[in-house]
């Protein structure tokens, strides 16, 4: 089974036959290619064109990110699977505004169910958050009043917003307190651990539609402009409730994270290294994690969720089949 690998430790990443290699100070790690979906690279490491070749004839995504944990860019091969139709009838929707206030509208009702469920399920577990689910759910209400993407971009910040004013009563954590979004620099730990994980989803979203036919470059929530990807960015916020944030809740409730994972830099805090493993290692198991999908009538892991939003995105563009987000009830 393929997985994402993480490098921490510097050196030189190479091809050495059908092998990747990854020489440091501590030696040599070998990377068999056929267990890695994708890499994320913390390091220093040094790599060649014969590599990068290696990974687009394996089709694997190099992502880097610097050492506060911000994502820097993306290593996309060569798609071996998009199509001249898809990347039309993308751009399609794109281009009709009902097509694409349609698909906009899709993606904050997600997001915003999500952020109700998982409030949802901490009220049930005794959090006094009623007014922040009461407050989503009027929003929701107002979804189809909305006329263009920004305005739809607006309704979902003010649900964050919201949402957001929950996390210290879901935590009961002072060294975790909330206080407002900010985002460079992150102005508390929580804020760096949601940055954080929202780079990790989008990373992970984009090697999930580079699996498919869609174009990444194509968003309908999210402008398409200067930015490479959007698209999944877009799919991206569907999910952010289930995975990233939930991720931190269990870190901090657990204890899991303390203030000794997290450094004072440059005007902001930020992770260390080892705090940036425990997160990676909450939502590797996050993504990993399996539920119940009504359609297939079986257990799939989230990160398996997310391709297959891709594949109905896919047939919305193709066969015109109604878009629905993935919504989890229960």
């Amino acid at each position: 089974m393929k997985r994402s690998l993480y490098i921490f430790s510097s050196g030189e990443l190479k091809r050495e036959g059908d092998t990747l290699i990854l020489r440091s100070e501590s030696g040599k790690k070998v990377l068999p290619i056929e267990t890695v979906n994708d890499l994320y690279v913390f390091s220093e490491v040094t790599l060649n064109k014969a590599l990068l070749q290696f990974l687009t004839q394996r089709q694997v995504l190099l992502h880097i990110f610097n050492r506060y944990g911000y994502y820097q860019g993306t290593y996309y091969p060569r798609e071996a699977m998009n199509s001249g139709l898809i990347i039309l009838k993308q751009a399609e929707h794109f281009l009709n505004p009902e097509w694409r206030m349609g698909l906009a509208r899709a993606f904050v009702y997600g997001a915003l169910s999500n952020m109700l469920f998982v409030l949802r399920t901490y009220a049930s577990r005794g959090k006094e958050i009623r007014t922040q689910i009461q407050e989503i759910e009027q929003l929701i209400g107002h979804l189809n009043d909305a006329k263009k993407p920004a305005e739809l971009m607006a309704i979902e910040g003010h649900a964050r917003d919201i949402y957001y004013s929950a996390f210290d009563k879901i935590t009961e954590n002072p060294d975790f307190s909330f206080e407002t979004r900010t985002r460079r620099p992150p102005a508390n730990r929580m804020n760096a651990l949601i940055s954080f994980g929202n780079s990790l989803l989008y990373v992970t979203a984009l090697s999930e539609i580079y699996r498919t036919h869609l174009d990444p470059r194509i968003g309908y929530l999210h402008q398409t402009n200067e930015r490479s990807f959007t698209l999944n960015l877009d799919l991206a916020e569907i999910f952010k409730p289930l995975l990233v944030d939930r991720a931190i809740f269990s870190l901090i409730n657990r204890q899991e994270l303390t203030t000794q994972d997290f450094r004072n830099e440059l005007g902001g805090i930020y992770l260390k290294e080892r705090g940036l493993k425990k997160f990676i290692e909450a939502y590797e198991k996050r993504l990993a994690e399996t539920v119940m999908h009504k359609g297939l009538r079986r257990k799939v892991s989230y990160r398996r969720l997310i391709r297959l939003e891709c594949y109905k995105l896919y047939r919305h563009f193709i066969d015109g089949e109604p878009y629905v987000p993935y919504i989890r009830t229960r």
